[in-house]
């Protein structure tokens, strides 16, 4: 007898449909499972054995064959464990055949409980966008497949409990979605920071326009303290980036029954001995790299100069682009990736270039060398660069209390709503501008067009840098509700390129 069981598998980020087809022929006893399953998969028939058994339920003493279609595409992991088993029940007669809507993905152990997988929610995304009706995963699937609207998810903790329910003696009830406001704390508060308000203005402005920022200060200036900080005055995430969040940290195995849904912007922070592929992306089979997992949030590198240059240079098309393209053997995956681009780094090898108590001992060249680390192209890419000079004691031990992250993001929150609106459609923020809005909303009066004139003839700036001075701008001018720049917001904007390596 033949059944044909609903289920999903992953490529890349996203979801799409597999049917499990279960024959049981006369022959000697056998189990083969084809498809071009992966070695995960071909483990199942262990697993599948003796799940069965152990639920009470006797393994047909047949000829098993199991096709993964399309079998054409690879089946990678654990998540075909489960509608095998439930293809080898129905066929085997022992329960009555699902109906046509219903599909299932999940782990088995070897006594019948069902364990989590990766991407349960761009799994379900694709359930609902093919038209099926319930989607039954393992429990601590249930909240994250939840999220997805269009179909009705069911956890299930063991193969006992989902025949029941299937044969009608015990109904399961349907997982409800995560509310997002559950899991939006965690953020540190940016009150914490004593001083610097010159770098929390810049954090400010990189906020309210999706800005690169480049930090520069002696060590426990606290740069990474700052940056830390950041996703607290962030807008909140909408539900469509909460989506394409989630989906990333679900295939790459960062959401857990606790924190189903990525609610708050993510912060990653890779440490500089990272590879290229591990920033990227990639592996045998290509998983998303630490640009990926930043989508929508902050990717922190802090002591920039000490990343290897093949690394660094593999943000440069990505920060221009929003997404990452990874080649394997496997196939070819594209992953989104917009980011905001924070990095923090010492003026010079020892850190105290510059510092008042003259405990610096780098020469010039080795300065130089210092900073000649990082390219050009990559530095023509940040925003804006500010200096995070060492405190002072009385400074240290102010008791006034600093401003809120509260207080900050509700400007900044305000500052995106006038991008919103005169975007709509088109691009998320300022930052994200193209040629032709760049002309329209960043005019300059004649007082800006000779400041900025001055700034191109005094500066090292390339028609990329100059782009970049006009987005921060009208980001500047957001944040003040003016509908023009001004002159003003032209001259803070371009202050924030003047950093002098020596």
């Amino acid at each position: 007898m033949i059944s044909t069981i609903k289920s999903l598998g992953i490529n890349g980020i996203g979801g799409y449909p597999v049917t499990a087809e279960v024959y049981i022929s006369n022959g000697l006893p056998g189990f083969d499972i084809v498809g071009l399953p992966d070695t995960a998969v071909k483990e199942a028939r262990e697993r599948v054995r003796a799940a069965v058994k152990n639920s009470g339920f006797r393994f047909p003493q047949s000829r098993v064959t199991v096709n993964l279609a399309p079998a054409d595409t690879k089946k990678i992991g654990t998540v075909y464990d489960l509608p095998i088993l439930i293809g080898i029940l129905a066929a085997s007669g022992a329960i009555r055949r699902p109906e046509q809507g219903d599909a299932f993905f999940g782990e088995l152990s070897l006594s019948g409980e069902l364990r989590g997988v990766q991407g349960a929610l761009p799994m379900a995304i694709a359930a609902a966008r093919e038209g099926l009706r319930r989607l039954f995963v393992p429990a601590e699937n249930a909240g994250e497949a939840a999220f997805a609207e269009g179909v009705e998810v069911y956890g299930v903790k063991n193969v006992r409990e989902l025949i029941a329910h299937l044969s009608g003696e015990a109904a399961l009830q349907t997982a409800a979605a995560p509310a997002p406001a559950l899991y939006r704390s965690g953020a540190p508060d940016l009150a914490d920071v004593k001083g610097q308000e010159n770098v929390k203005r810049a954090l400010e402005i990189a906020a309210a326009g999706g800005h690169n920022l480049l930090m520069i200060g002696p060590p426990g200036a606290g740069k990474s303290m700052l940056a830390r900080r950041l996703p607290g005055i962030l807008p909140d995430m909408s539900r469509e980036e909460m989506l394409e969040s989630t989906e990333i940290h679900s295939v790459a195995g960062l959401t857990s029954h606790e924190a189903p849904i990525v609610a708050l912007r993510p912060f990653r922070a890779p440490h500089h001995t990272v590879s290229a592929a591990g920033l990227a992306g990639g592996g045998s089979v290509p998983r998303p790299g630490e640009i990926s997992l930043a989508h929508n949030g902050v990717l922190f590198l802090d002591e920039l100069p000490e990343f290897r240059s093949d690394v660094l240079e593999v943000l440069r098309q990505p920060l221009e682009d929003g997404q990452v393209t990874v080649s394997r053997v496997a196939g070819t995956v594209t992953y989104p990736s917009r980011f905001m681009l924070v990095c923090a780094m010492n003026p010079c090898k020892c850190g105290w270039y510059g510092h008042p108590s003259g405990r610096c001992r780098c020469s010039e060249s080795e300065i130089r060398r210092y900073h000649a680390r990082i390219s050009g192209p990559l530095l023509d890419r940040i925003d804006l660069i500010t200096e995070v000079p060492a405190l002072d004691f009385n400074e240290l031990r102010r008791k006034d209390p600093a401003e809120s992250s509260e207080a900050v993001r509700a400007r900044v929150n305000a500052a995106r709503q006038l991008q919103r609106g005169r975007f709509g459609s088109g691009a998320e923020c300022n930052a994200r501008m193209g040629s032709a809005e760049l002309r329209r909303f960043c005019a300059l009066d004649n007082e800006g067009e000779a400041l900025m004139r001055a700034a191109f003839d005094t500066m090292p700036l390339s028609a990329r840098s100059h782009d970049r001075i006009l987005r921060v701008a009208r980001t500047i001018a957001d944040l003040e509700g003016a509908e023009r720049i001004e002159a003003a917001h032209l001259a803070e904007a371009i202050q924030y390129r003047t950093y002098e390596w020596t």
